[in-house]
């Protein structure tokens, strides 16, 4: 579409998920020590998000 640009709005929601879950799981890794699944799990995210950055709108 002409005149927009930057991400989609999925992309930019997909944004936010991941900070957030960065900051969920570093916060669980303070508490109550470091979980290698979770990171795994953030780490799958982060390339999904990425992906959809990639992808644009189409």
């Amino acid at each position: 579409m002409p005149g927009t640009t930057g991400l989609p709005r999925a992309a930019k929601a997909m944004t936010v998920c991941t900070v957030v879950a960065l900051v969920v799981v570093t916060g669980y890794t303070v508490v109550l020590g470091g979980s290698g699944w979770l990171w795994l799990a953030w780490m799958v995210l982060v390339l999904v998000t990425v992906g959809m950055a990639s992808a644009g709108d189409g």
